[in-house]
């Protein structure tokens, strides 16, 4: 047990020990501070000094590299990235190539307001899912319910929302003047 825990604190410095840590800057003592994006150590003589770094020290997921594949539109490799809303897969030659491939499994419906593009999920900043035209910016529709390829019964818009309530699913027409529902046959 005593093995154990001396190959533990070998491993890894001890919490405490780092609160009392100095500046590599201007050797005043470091604080642990909080912010929005978490909590850092950061030098006490802030803001004349402003040497900071992250209290833990997390697992990097940068960019792995997926090898044996190609970009369509480059040829050079595509790799696994973490970006601002999650995990997708990217051209490495990025920012000359902007290539992001398209992990949508679910069939496209067609876009009912330009006809030419297709509605593709999104997810927004805060993590809620949403369905926007990929035409996008030339067609700005966009729906926050699954869209289902169908007609509306009474106006005969070309696009149906599937929502759920109570457990019980009930198509939709994405209309907002109509707002029919009706039944999922």
């Amino acid at each position: 047990m005593k093995k154990q825990q001396d190959e533990l604190f070998s491993h890894h410095e001890h919490a405490l020990e780092k609160e009392h840590e100095l500046c590599p800057k201007c050797t005043l003592p470091l604080q642990i501070k909080n912010s929005k994006h978490g909590t850092f150590l950061g030098c006490s003589g802030y803001p004349s000094c402003d040497y900071s770094r992250p209290l833990v020290e997390q697992g990097r997921m940068d960019q792995q590299i997926i090898e044996g594949s190609k970009c369509p539109e480059c040829d050079h490799e595509l790799a696994i990235k973490k970006g601002r809303y999650g995990i997708f897969i990217g051209c490495t030659n990025y920012p000359e190539c902007r290539h992001i491939e398209d992990n949508d499994v679910e069939k496209m419906v067609s876009c009912p307001s330009c006809k030419s593009g297709e509605l593709a999920q999104r997810v927004s900043k805060y993590g809620k899912t949403f369905y926007a035209c990929n035409a996008y910016p030339k067609c700005k529709f966009v729906v926050n319910y699954q869209p289902v390829e169908g007609q509306c019964e009474v106006c005969n818009f070309g696009l149906l929302l599937q929502k759920k309530s109570g457990g019980i699913v009930k198509l939709v027409c994405a209309n907002k003047k109509c707002g029919h529902k009706q039944s999922n046959t």
